[in-house]
């Protein structure tokens, strides 16, 4: 199999091409679509996806609900300000958290928030050094955090969000995630509304996205990078629909790169999805055979990250980057709030004789 270097995955990005604002209309953005195998290249807008789909394909969304996993607090004894960044959830009340300053959050710290409506005592220091939290309120922790918490935007966005509902999917249900599947934010429920009516079936897949999604490869052999832990479930519902869509032929599309990990993630060999949970590491670059996906629908990514190795093993490195290139010479949006990409097996100009 073919080395890849880190630097294999790198492109230059003019800084103004990073979106640090959701457009009005999520279906608005605009789509660039690429052929897995030709490399051929077409710019759309998003919501003329549904004209590119076709009934009996199945797409697989995933319906994590991010949570405002940002607190701003003080420490009890100096009143120093602290942030705490929620991770994962370990048992009720104890959370795996990143602690800023870290040095000065010692087992026994008390942070408050709110003026007290909720305290965090940090009892452990665990793996790259974050903390065990355990938190006291009164009343249901997720309404505490709603009216404490704030978005935890990835850190290449500095403007603040107006609207908490704007970093989360139209059909977010479950609570967990550190960081928004991004590439749901273009979907309205008119859109998804349409596209059922069209056949196309749908298919809810759960990962808690994690902030690990956001860690750069440190190794220069991208073989040595190891990735993190993140949770997922696929229920018997979702894992028979996909299955049927491949037994009758038809395509499984994948919304995100998280989708894509998850159903990868629960299938055999012979490319069975079966139903079920737990944490998955899949790292998925260049080589690497898909058991289930035949197309996805993604953001643009940063340069030598995971994301974009996870999406060259798909359409080839040099069809990716050189669609990267076209994106930026088009200033398309990069990254969370930023354009979208169909990368499928749809050829480009049968597609464009029907335009």
């Amino acid at each position: 199999m073919e080395e890849f270097k880190k630097s294999d995955f790198y492109f230059e990005l003019p800084e103004e091409l990073i979106a640090q604002d959701p457009l009005e209309d999520r279906s608005g953005s605009r789509l660039l679509m690429l052929n897995k195998d030709t490399g051929e290249m077409m710019h759309r807008i998003f919501r003329d996806i549904i004209d590119y789909l076709e009934p009996g394909d199945c797409l697989v969304l995933n319906d994590t609900k991010v949570i405002p996993a940002r607190l701003l607090g003080t420490k009890a004894d100096t009143g120093a300000a602290t942030e705490v960044l929620l991770l994962k959830r370990r048992e009720n009340d104890i959370w795996e958290a990143l602690v800023k300053p870290g040095k000065k959050a010692r087992p026994g710290s008390v942070i408050s928030f709110g003026d007290g409506i909720l305290t965090g005592e940090v009892l452990d220091v665990v793996d790259e050094g974050n903390r065990l939290i355990r938190f006291r309120y009164e009343g249901i922790f997720e309404e505490v955090l709603d009216r404490l918490g704030e978005m935890p935007l990835p850190p290449y966005i500095t403007h603040k969000l107006q609207d908490k509902n704007r970093y989360q999917t139209v059909y977010a249900k479950y609570e967990g995630s550190a960081a928004a599947p991004t590439a749901g934010l273009h979907f309205t429920k008119e859109l998804l509304g349409k596209i059922e009516e069209k056949g196309v079936k749908i298919a809810y897949v759960t990962l808690h996205v994690g902030l690990g999604t956001f860690r750069p490869v440190k190794a220069d052999n991208i073989l040595e990078h190891h990735m993190h832990s993140e949770y997922y479930q696929v229920t018997k519902e979702a894992a028979d629909t996909i299955n049927d869509t491949k037994r009758g032929g038809k395509r499984v599309i994948c919304i995100g790169t998280t989708s894509c990990r998850t159903v990868e993630s629960a299938a055999d060999e012979n490319g069975v999805l079966h139903e079920g949970c737990g944490n998955t590491e899949i790292f998925i670059y260049p080589g690497y055979r898909f058991k289930i996906l035949d197309g996805l629908i993604t953001n643009f990514h940063l340069p030598e990250s995971t994301l974009v190795m996870l999406v060259s093993a798909l359409a080839g490195k040099e069809h990716v980057l050189a669609a990267y290139e076209e994106a930026i010479r088009e200033k398309y949006r990069f990254f969370s709030f930023g354009d979208a990409m169909f990368i499928t097996d749809v050829t480009v100009h049968s597609v464009l004789s029907n335009v």
